[in-house]
């Protein structure tokens, strides 16, 4: 019989996913997030799998934990409600004090050599689910009169997830919440109204 855990899976994996968000997937070592999360290699490997599969676990935890409000901002009455939602929720979570700035996402899979291509395109096919559920909520819209008819759901969809994407690079790199704010204010002028 093994012996019971003697860690919290869920503050390990947290643990995880500060240090993959402030340093990528590839700038964090497994002696780093032993460290970090206070376990040993083999309880890594026993709890979570490899580097490979914990970073995967990691991410459903990001996405559960901090952004939520992407499955909220998608169950909103009108599509700008989605889109403000979705981008105000972003910018937050992309300066929340307590984590690293940016996005998991964006930070995990800028610099991903050759043997980390099966991390990007896990993040690449993350990204374009969410554009995809983003689309599907516009073209509800649209159907239903919300959107003008001339518009297109898909494009729509890709113009928000490209300002999110950007934003978390301005976040990483140091803008602050109040910035952010201000881009989408700007961004959301160009939103087609019915």
């Amino acid at each position: 019989m093994g012996r019971p855990r003697e860690f919290d899976v869920d503050e390990a994996l947290d643990a995880a996913l500060d240090l993959f968000w402030r340093n990528g997937y590839e700038g964090t070592s497994l002696s780093d997030l032993t460290a970090a999360m206070g376990i040993t290699r083999p309880s890594l490997y026993a709890t979570f799998g490899n580097k490979e599969e914990l970073f995967r676990k990691v991410l459903d935890r990001y996405e559960d934990v901090c952004m939520r409000f992407m499955r909220d901002a998608l169950k909103e009455p009108t599509a700008r409600a989605v889109v403000e939602k979705l981008l105000y929720g972003s910018a937050d979570a992309q300066t929340d004090p307590p984590h690293p700035p940016g996005c998991l996402g964006m930070n995990g899979a800028l610099a991903c050599s050759m043997e980390a291509e099966p991390i990007r395109q896990e993040l690449i096919g993350r990204r374009t689910a969410g554009e995809a559920a983003l689309r599907r909520r516009l073209e509800q819209a649209k159907a239903e009169g919300d959107l003008p008819a001339a518009s297109d759901p898909a494009a729509l969809a890709r113009y928000v997830m490209t300002l999110s994407q950007g934003m978390a690079i301005q976040a990483a790199s140091g803008a602050g919440r109040e910035a952010l704010h201000q881009v989408i204010a700007t961004a959301l002028t160009a939103w087609p109204s019915r």
